[in-house]
C-alpha cells in the first residue's frame, strides 16, 4: 500500500514550487511622465510612417502566422504590464537585415532577415519577446522622459519613433519632419533597458512554452553578423550591456518553461519567405527617399502646411516684429507678417509665398527655422560639424560657402556655417546654420534660407531675429 506524503513533505514540495517561481528576476519599471494613451498615439503615428516606407509583407500566411506569435506572447506577458489600451499588431516586411523592433503601444516590424538567420522559431519569437518587453516596460517614453528635452511634446515624439527605428538616412527623413530636426532619442535603448528587455522576454518565452536559451543564441547570431562586416541596425539601437548569454542563460535556469509550444509551422513559413521577391536593404530604401537632383536641401516631406504658393513674390518683411517661443527652449522676435509653422521637428517662420508645394515636393524656400537635435560631442565644433554631414548625406548639392565663425547666441558660445544649395525656384540659395549647446548637452540651432536674389531684401530681418534669440532653458 502506497503510504501518503507527509505533510512536511507536502510543505516542502509547496516552498520549493514557489521559490522556483519567484526566482525570476524581478522588473522595474523606469520612471515615466508620459501616459499610456500617448504611448498609444506616438506608436500609431510612427508605424503609419513606418509602413508608408517599409516593404511590408502582404502574403495573408505569412502575416497570420507572424500575428499567432506576437498573440501567444502577448497572453503569456505579466498582467501588470498590460495596458488594456494598448494595441498590439505584427508586421513583417520584406527587408534582409537581422532587426525587429516595436512601437510604444503595441505596433511590431519584423523583417524577413531575422527569420533568414534564425535556427529555429524560438530565436525569432525570443527576439519578439525582447520587443514586446520594450514596449510593457515603456523604455521609449521613458527615454523621453529621461532626456528631459523641453522641445520635445507629445506631437513631435512620433517621428522621432519612426527615424529612431529605422535609422540612416532614411530614418532622418522619418524622424526630423526636415533634413534639420529633433535628434532620434526615443528608441536607441541604454545598457540598462536592454537588460530589462532581455530578462523579461525570457520570462515571457518560458510561459509560452519556448526556451529561453534561444534568446541568447540569437543575439550571438547578431553579433556575428556585426562581426563579418554586416552591422546590423540592431546593434546600433540595442546595445550589447555585456555578458549577455550568460545572464540570460542563468535567468533561463530558474524558470519553468511550460509545455513547448507547436513550431511546426517554422519551415513552411521560412520556405514562404524565400519564394517571395527579394528583400530590399536599408541602403535601397534610404535610396529611394533620398531627394533627386537640382531639389531643395530644405524641401521637406510635406505635413499639409502652406504659406501660399512658392516662386510667387515674397513680400517684404514687416518693419513690426511679433514675439515666437519655442517650448521651453528660446524666445525670438520675427517679423509680423511671417506666418508660424510648426512641425514635428521644428518651428519656422515664414513670409508668404515661402512655403509650400511644387509639383508634389513641399519646399522651404525662405525663412528661418528653429530645433534641436541630439549633440554627437560635447566640442561645439565637432557637434556642429556631425550635424552638417548628416545634412549632406541627404543634400548632395549643399556646399559651404565660407568659413565658420565663431560668435554669441543669448550669451553662449556659438558657430556660423554659411551654406549654399540649390534653389527649387531655380539657381541657388543662401543658407546660414547657426549652433550653441543647450545646458541638457543638446544641440540648439536656428537656420536662415532664401534664394540669392532675394537674400540681400531678408538680410536685415535675418539679423534682427538672430540678436533677439534668449535661450531660456534652466542653466
Amino acid at each position: 500500500m502506497k503510504r501518503a506524503p507527509s505533510a512536511i513533505a507536502l510543505l516542502t514540495a509547496v516552498w520549493m514550487t514557489a521559490a522556483q517561481s519567484y526566482a525570476q528576476t524581478a522588473i522595474k519599471l523606469p520612471k515615466n511622465k508620459f501616459t499610456p494613451q500617448q504611448d498609444v498615439q506616438i506608436g500609431k503615428e510612427a508605424a503609419d510612417e513606418v509602413r508608408k516606407q517599409y516593404p511590408v509583407i502582404a502574403d495573408a500566411h505569412i502575416q497570420q502566422y507572424l500575428t499567432r506569435l506576437g498573440d501567444r506572447l502577448v497572453a503569456a506577458a505579466p498582467a501588470d504590464l498590460k495596458q488594456p489600451v494598448y494595441e498590439y499588431s505584427f508586421t513583417p516586411v520584406n527587408l534582409k537585415e537581422i532587426n525587429a523592433f516595436a512601437l510604444p503601444g503595441g505596433p511590431m516590424f519584423v523583417h524577413r532577415g531575422m527569420f533568414e538567420a534564425a535556427a529555429g522559431e524560438a530565436e525569432v519569437v525570443g527576439v519578439m519577446a525582447h520587443e514586446l518587453s520594450h514596449v510593457l516596460l515603456r523604455h521609449g517614453t521613458a527615454n523621453a522622459t529621461k532626456a528631459s528635452n523641453p522641445w520635445l511634446q507629445i506631437g513631435q515624439v512620433a517621428g522621432q519613433v519612426g527615424g529612431a527605428m529605422m535609422g540612416g538616412q532614411l530614418g532622418g527623413l522619418i524622424a526630423q519632419g526636415s533634413e534639420f530636426g529633433l535628434g532620434t532619442i526615443m528608441l536607441r535603448y541604454s545598457r540598462d533597458f536592454e537588460k530589462q528587455a532581455d530578462l523579461l522576454g525570457a520570462q515571457i518565452m518560458a510561459k509560452a512554452g519556448y526556451d529561453p536559451r534561444s534568446l541568447a543564441h540569437m543575439f550571438e547570431t547578431i553579433e556575428k553578423e556585426a562581426g563579418g562586416g554586416g552591422n546590423p541596425q540592431w546593434l546600433s539601437d540595442h546595445p550589447n550591456p555585456g555578458n549577455r548569454s550568460q545572464y540570460i542563460n542563468q535567468e533561463a535556469a530558474a524558470l519553468t518553461i511550460a509545455s513547448a509550444a507547436d513550431s511546426s509551422e517554422f519551415q513552411p513559413m521560412k520556405a514562404a519567405f524565400a519564394s517571395l521577391p527579394p528583400a530590399k536593404s536599408m541602403g535601397d530604401l534610404a535610396k529611394a527617399k533620398s531627394p533627386s537632383g537640382g531639389g531643395s536641401g530644405l524641401s521637406t516631406g510635406g505635413g499639409g502646411l502652406t504659406t501660399g504658393t512658392p516662386g510667387q513674390p515674397v513680400p517684404p518683411p514687416s518693419s513690426q516684429y511679433l514675439p515666437l517661443k519655442g517650448g521651453g527652449v528660446f524666445q525670438a522676435s520675427v517679423p509680423a507678417n511671417w506666418k508660424t509653422l510648426a512641425s514635428k521637428s521644428a518651428i519656422r517662420s515664414v513670409p508668404e509665398n515661402g512655403y509650400g508645394e511644387i509639383n508634389g515636393q513641399t519646399v522651404f524656400s525662405h525663412g528661418v527655422e528653429f530645433g534641436v537635435t541630439q549633440a554627437a560631442s560635447r566640442d561645439l565644433v565637432e557637434a556642429t560639424n556631425a550635424l552638417l554631414n548628416g545634412i549632406a548625406q541627404n543634400n548632395p548639392q549643399m556646399k559651404l560657402a565660407g568659413d565658420q565663425k565663431l560668435l554669441k547666441i543669448s550669451q553662449r558660445s556659438a558657430i556660423g556655417t554659411p551654406l549654399v544649395n540649390a534653389s527649387p525656384l531655380g539657381g541657388q540659395e543662401r543658407i546660414a546654420l547657426y549652433t550653441t549647446f543647450l545646458t541638457n548637452g543638446n544641440l540648439f540651432y536656428y537656420l536662415t534660407v532664401a534664394p540669392e536674389n532675394d537674400a540681400q531684401n531678408l538680410q536685415a530681418a535675418f539679423q534682427h531675429i538672430g540678436q533677439s534669440i534668449t535661450l531660456t532653458d534652466a542653466r
